[in-house]
């Protein structure tokens, strides 16, 4: 009788600590694994695409006119037909864009699902393992909420940011494909891939971070290792912003520069 009073005293116990963990736990892992819902852009998406389809017939005009001008030079005829090339795969992967962010989407939320898949059910629930785990988790319970509401409001960012990113994505490879835009569309691709990717790369952290657990040094402290890894993720979150916010700001003002040196010497 004793020891049946005992487990169903630390059963309610941990039913009142995990009643508000368990739904931030579920949005964060339907967050985690569910694909991106673009379908809501589409419409929008093919208006984008229909307005770069009208620069299709200048570009090839102008490849044209590089033929022409070209005259038995054999390294302009070169250049025109690797321009012709690139436009032609540059039409063929603006028309298919919707169809390839929606692949990486779905690719990365399989394989974030798998990896998570593979820790323990009850890793970021709070357990009662040992005297120092119930101490710490009911000292620790409020820094743990706010490390996981933290991470819920990256990926409520991030899976905005997928969502209306289809329509940049096309943008972002027609750009790419033109000579004087290249920059500004390898910076847009790939800000959206490391976006969609980002979910991939937490559920490596929180595999990892499962793992210690397995470590006797970290036993008892398993609150420790979960806020850490929900902490971690944030960081590199952070990280990722101001490094993608640099590469933003030194791809717009490299080409302002060298109007302004050009506008210096001529002066």
């Amino acid at each position: 009788l004793a020891s049946c009073i005992a487990q169903s005293f630390f059963s309610f116990l941990l039913s009142i600590l995990n009643a508000p963990v368990q739904p931030l736990l579920d949005l964060v892992y339907s967050f985690l694994t569910q694909p991106v819902n673009i379908d809501l852009f589409s419409d929008v998406w093919g208006i984008i695409v229909y307005i770069l389809s009208m620069f299709y017939g200048i570009l090839l005009m102008y490849i044209g006119f590089r033929f022409i001008l070209s005259g038995y030079s054999p390294e302009q005829r070169e250049k025109a037909k690797n321009g012709l090339a690139r436009i032609l795969l540059m039409i063929v992967l603006v028309q298919a864009s919707f169809y390839l962010y929606s692949l990486a989407n779905d690719v990365v939320s399989s394989v974030t699902t798998v990896i998570l898949n593979m820790m323990p059910a009850n890793f970021f629930l709070l357990t009662i393992d040992n005297i120092t785990n119930l101490g710490l988790e009911l000292v620790l319970l409020l820094p743990y909420l706010f490390a996981i509401a933290s991470t819920l409001l990256f990926l409520t960012l991030r899976y905005m940011l997928v969502s209306f990113g289809v329509i940049f994505f096309a943008i972002g490879i027609f750009f790419y494909f033109i000579e004087p835009l290249n920059n500004y569309g390898r910076l847009i691709i790939n800000f959206l891939l490391a976006t969609i990717s980002l979910t991939f790369f937490y559920s490596l952290v929180f595999l990892a971070s499962s793992k210690f657990l397995d470590l006797p040094a970290f036993a008892n402290y398993k609150i420790l290792v979960m806020i850490g890894a929900f902490s971690f993720v944030n960081s590199m979150t952070l990280v990722a912003i101001i490094f993608i916010l640099i590469k933003s700001a030194n791809a717009i003002s490299s080409p302002i520069m060298k109007v302004i040196n050009l506008a210096e010497m001529v002066a």
